[in-house]
């Protein structure tokens, strides 16, 4: 009898469960949020596939290693030690961080889609530990840890989906081709793992993110004339 054998299935469990919520089919609707991205791309700052890759890096290094990702290991771990403080306390922060309308609007709206769906799936936590508005980062936390999945690959999982949703924008909002995204995809892999190996390693005086060329796209895109996208 292997004795390893429930471990490992918890483990199959655990990466199926990642794998679900990271997932493009999941119905919270992110595939309606840039980001911003649409409107670097009106703004012809992004126009080129060596543009794109450029601006994802950028956002990967100065926004997601500093803001997203270590608050995504804090708030599993709130969840974790049911610290209904700590978990309110992050998810405040996190939503004074959002410079613009749409930024905010995004989280929170996501955040709400992904608790509809997990009331109906029977997976929401106990109320006291929800805060009054959670954002997607919230539940994406509490979902990672009642999936028992390690730190480390949540993180690395929520950056996969951020970099899924960038290089499906520019697809469909710039004459970008599908082999030019899975080339951008293939330079951008390395520098996930190590975004994520700078974000745990971060104090919380380090925290915040440096994106004052995002933040100034994202406040033009709530007047832009045309687009397809809601930030």
């Amino acid at each position: 009898m292997n004795t390893d054998s429930q471990p490992v299935a918890t483990s199959d469990l655990a990466l199926l469960g990642l794998m679900q919520l990271v997932s493009p089919a999941l119905p919270i609707g992110a595939f309606a949020w840039s980001q911003g991205l649409e409107s670097a791309f009106e703004l012809g700052w992004v126009k080129t596939e060596a543009d794109l890759r450029e601006w994802l890096e950028g956002v990967l290094e100065d926004g997601l290693s500093r803001c997203e990702l270590p608050l995504l290991a804090r708030l599993q771990t709130a969840w974790a030690r049911e610290d209904a403080q700590a978990i309110a306390q992050w998810n405040t922060w996190l939503q004074a961080t959002r410079e613009t309308a749409e930024l905010s609007d995004e989280d929170t709206r996501l955040g709400a889609a992904l608790v509809t769906l997990l009331r109906n799936l029977g997976l929401l936590p106990d109320a006291n530990l929800i805060p009054s508005q959670p954002g997607y980062i919230t539940m994406f936390a509490w979902v990672a840890h009642y999936r028992q999945v390690p730190q480390r690959q949540a993180l690395i999982g929520f950056a996969w989906a951020w970099l899924e949703n960038q290089l499906s924008v520019a697809c469909k909002a710039l004459p970008l081709g599908h082999t030019a995204a899975q080339r951008i995809t293939e330079h951008m892999r390395p520098l996930l793992v190590t975004a994520v190996e700078v974000a745990l390693q971060r104090e919380d005086h380090e925290l915040g993110p440096i994106l004052p060329g995002l933040a100034l796209g994202s406040a033009l895109h709530e007047t832009q004339y045309s687009r397809l996208f809601r930030s």
